[in-house]
């Protein structure tokens, strides 16, 4: 059996070993759990069944990060998107008043149009294309992204009236057991100690649970129907009710957090060769096919999650680690009540925190810091769009935005010192499509 995990994926040739691809792949899995909880709430918000919407999330996940391991072979997770259930749910159920099931349907064209794109085999062209300065700035910047979320989640930052963020209380409970996570993750990767990450993460929860920052909730429970949401999309009121808009939107938002996601989280583990990230069509079809067996499901857009930058940095380095990853989304719909002690939310004085994923997405976000190294700042044409990058990521909460203040700003800034040449056309049509974006908003 080893000998075969070995040949199929490479694990020698990775440097890993397959206790390493299982430590992170854990590792991924209780990072990143947490949707598996909030996804239900955002999504009954509109009228969907919390129960089946559990469902339909662990059960796409487990599908789509098992194809993006076993063709594809990187240990990136996929899961229902933060930001495109918000969408989902509050702009195009709640505003522009369409119900659940037609925009499920929106969803699932979408994902259609990705998954043909992938099949023509585009993406490994555009991330090829983006060049290297803007590939380093997207790593750091959602590592800037990853770390804010994560002191947000572990209340060490909160909302401040004039200067929007401040610091949190260091005395309440939630920080205390942060930080208490925080320190020992940090002291046993100065250690070099084997699954500091995971440690960190179990040492957290114990430190909470005293504190009533955690709770147990029990072990075992069966999972809840998924027929009420199961195949409920309405393809045809999709089309029919003019939401040409919304799908491009889906698909736009769904097809920038995924390169800026692969980009992001490849470079910092040296998959991207010579500037080129190897089986990127395979990649980008898992997303595609997460996104449609989503939407039959009864879930929004799934796609590439910057938590498996955990396990990337806990050593996984092969599409093992995310078999791994996929078998829990799967134990998790019999065991959601310990995956909840995990990746539950604390709610006190108006918040809504994960202390114990915290400290892990805080030091994911360090480690992501290195290439900011490998930008060439004394090139003004390079530096400045790398730098509105990786700034616009973390201070907009979105991938997307980073990336497009990126496109535009490297366009304009070549094309007007007469260095236009240096830009891939793929650069400029994709700059266009964001300018055209931002005048329609």
């Amino acid at each position: 059996m080893t000998s075969f995990l070995n040949r199929f994926f490479r694990l020698e040739e990775a440097g890993t070993t397959w206790p390493r691809e299982f430590l992170g792949g854990t590792t991924t899995f209780m990072t990143m759990s947490y949707i598996i909880f909030v996804q239900p709430v955002i999504l009954a918000s509109v009228g969907m069944d919390k129960g089946a919407v559990m469902v339909a999330t662990c059960i796409s996940s487990a599908l789509a990060t098992l194809l993006m391991g076993l063709w594809a072979r990187y240990p990136i997770a996929l899961a229902p998107a933060m930001g495109h259930n918000i969408f989902f749910a509050v702009i195009v159920c709640g505003t522009m008043g369409y119900s659940w099931q037609v925009a499920l349907g929106a969803i699932f064209i979408s994902g259609i149009v990705f998954l043909l794109l992938s099949l023509a085999g585009l993406w490994e062209g555009l991330v090829a294309a983006v060049p290297d300065s803007l590939k380093n700035a997207i790593a750091v910047g959602i590592g800037l992204l990853i770390t804010l979320v994560g002191l947000e989640y572990g209340g060490l930052v909160v909302d401040s009236p004039g200067v929007l963020v401040g610091l949190g209380d260091l005395t309440s409970r939630p920080v205390i057991c942060v930080l208490a996570g925080l320190v020992v993750t940090s002291i046993l990767l100065a250690l070099r100690v084997p699954g500091s990450i995971l440690i960190g993460i179990v040492v957290t929860a114990l430190v909470g649970l005293p504190l009533g920052v955690v709770k147990y909730h029990g072990v075992f429970s069966p999972p809840p129907s998924l027929k009420p949401t199961l195949f409920q999309l309405d393809i045809a009121g999709a089309w029919q009710s003019g939401l040409i808009t919304v799908i491009f939107v889906f698909f736009f938002l769904d097809l920038f957090d995924t390169v800026g996601t692969l980009i992001g989280v490849s470079e910092p583990a040296g998959f991207i060769k010579q500037g080129r990230l190897p089986r990127a069509n395979q990649a980008m079809l898992a997303d595609a096919f997460g996104t449609v067996s989503g939407a039959l499901l009864g879930t929004s857009t799934v796609t590439s999650y910057i938590e498996s930058a955990t396990g990337i940095a806990q050593g996984a380095r092969t599409g093992l680690a995310n078999i791994f990853t996929s078998f829990f989304f799967l134990v998790a719909l019999f065991f959601s009540p310990l995956a909840e002690m995990f990746g539950g939310e604390y709610i006190g004085n108006g918040q809504t925190l994960h202390p114990v994923i915290a400290p892990p997405l805080i030091i994911v976000g360090y480690l992501m810091m290195k290439g900011v190294a490998r930008i060439p700042w004394d090139d003004i044409t390079e530096a400045i769009p790398a730098f509105l990058t990786l700034v616009i990521m973390p201070m907009t909460v979105s991938i997307t935005e980073g990336i497009a203040f990126g496109f535009i700003s490297y366009s304009l800034l070549k094309l007007l010192t007469g260095r236009g040449k240096q830009v891939h056309w793929v650069i400029y049509l994709f700059t266009a499509l964001f300018i055209v974006r931002y005048l329609l908003k």
